[in-house]
């Protein structure tokens, strides 16, 4: 049985190879790119199962080259940044990763991260088209549109969409979205109520003024057609 591969996108020498070294303990056939769009092009080239993505590259930031490689790749992607705002963090998730950690960090971390992730189910629940009138979730196909117009999902938002319209009306516990949707509960707690608040926005929603996704205070979240 072949190796899993992964791909490290990181320009400095330092961490490209500790990234390299520690993959490999874990299992992996690790290849290494040192700019934005030859990290693309591998990822085309290679599929790999695992990307760790730094964000400050040559040429095209960590964020480009995660919305490429969305367009054509289910691969988990674990950011690295030396950023440590909240914003990055936050936008660092809307372009489709799965998760970041930030230097300096450590193998355990890094480790404990990927296994998370890798945990996490990829199969639909059902290959049913959803129909809600003005909401079409089409799970097979992992395509979802509103009033007619594909919405732009990332995988865990649709991820997070899919869960929750398998069991119209049924309230899924904190507890429960994570799991099915990590694995494992992310390391910080706020993973969450990001990916929640940017598929609320995208359906047209707030937490304050739900359209489909309910917030069921000390319980969990629920979609709700009506």
């Amino acid at each position: 049985m072949s190796a899993p591969r992964a791909l490290v996108v990181e320009d400095t020498a330092e961490f490209a190879t500790l990234c390299r070294s520690l993959l490999e303990r874990e299992g992996f056939e690790v290849t290494v790119a040192v700019e934005g769009e030859r990290g693309v092009d591998l990822a085309r080239r290679l599929a790999p199962e695992l990307v760790l993505l730094d964000i400050s590259l040559p040429g095209i930031d960590g964020f480009e080259v995660c919305r490429r490689i969305r367009e054509f790749s289910d691969a988990y992607v674990l950011m690295v940044t030396a950023r440590v705002d909240e914003v990055d963090k936050v936008v660092g998730l809307t372009v489709g990763a799965d998760d970041y950690v930030t230097k300096p960090f450590s193998a355990r971390e890094v480790s404990a991260r990927i296994a998370a992730m890798r945990r996490r189910p990829r199969v639909t629940r059902t290959a049913d088209v959803r129909d809600f009138g003005s909401l079409v979730v089409d799970p097979s196909a992992r395509d979802a549109r509103l009033d007619g117009q594909v919405l732009d999902l990332t995988k865990i938002e649709f991820d997070i969409l899919d869960l929750l319209t398998s069991s119209p009306r049924r309230t899924f516990s904190r507890e429960q979205v994570l799991e099915a949707v990590w694995g494992d509960r992310p390391d910080d707690d706020h993973v969450l109520a990001v990916h929640l608040g940017n598929l609320r926005r995208k359906l047209g929603e707030s937490a304050s003024h739900p359209r489909f996704l309910r917030t069921m205070r000390g319980v969990g979240y629920r979609f709700d057609p009506s």
